[in-house]
């Protein structure tokens, strides 16, 4: 009897474990579909969707497949992505995603993806972070993307 009543309460609580982790996955998942609609819409809202101390990376490809990392603070980034919006909406400009995982880490979920920018045939590997804040809202709090635009290589720490 002890024995069935343990097994019971085993069961319940990998039921009820796996439920949480599909339910907070299924929220991740959820929060990288609205960012990446924001993005291809030149929605404000994405402005709001990166924590105000996110580690954001861009690596740069050069042309002799050298990956360099650049790294910027979030309100660089901002400023970076306000001035490039009026741009990008100017030619169109979109990504699409392609084998998108999510994955538990310690801080949240860890978002992987390949990126497509519009008008190229190649695809970049990509990832966020996301981390539930206390007040239940999803943020970004570190972001890798790779591009192969040379421009980002000044602000390479030399």
């Amino acid at each position: 009897m002890i024995k069935n009543i343990c097994l019971f309460i085993f069961s319940v609580l990998i039921l009820f474990g796996n439920t949480a982790f599909a339910d907070s996955t299924a929220e991740a998942l959820k929060f990288f579909r609205n960012y990446v609609n924001a993005a291809n819409n030149y929605d404000k809202s994405l402005l709001d969707m990166y924590s105000p101390n996110a580690k954001i990376i861009r690596q740069v490809i050069k042309p002799d497949g050298e990956l360099v990392d650049v790294e910027t603070d979030t309100e660089t980034y901002i400023k970076q992505l306000r001035m490039g919006q009026m741009t990008a909406r100017f030619r169109r400009y979109k990504n699409t995603y392609s084998n998108i995982k999510a994955e538990k880490v310690s801080d949240g979920y860890k978002i992987s993806a390949l990126r497509q920018p519009s008008g190229e045939r190649y695809k970049l590997n990509s990832y966020m972070i996301i981390t539930k804040q206390p007040n239940g809202e999803w943020k970004i709090t570190e972001e890798l993307m790779q591009t192969k635009v040379q421009l980002f290589l000044k602000y390479a720490n030399k």
